[in-house]
């Protein structure tokens, strides 16, 4: 399994807003991230001031 194609700077910035390592973050499988991400977009939509009106 090949390391994520992502910058330096996103995956520094995803370690700390998903509480892993960076090296566990750079093999994590494509198909975990993304279900992680999506959770991580979930929680902050509530409160964000984006949902229409």
């Amino acid at each position: 399994m090949k390391p994520l194609q992502i910058s330096p700077e996103t995956a520094v910035k995803l370690a700390e807003q998903l509480n892993v390592p960076l090296e566990h973050l750079m093999h994590m499988p494509q198909h975990i991230l993304l279900q992680k991400i999506a959770e991580l977009a979930k929680n902050a939509s509530p409160g964000d001031g984006t949902e229409s009106k």
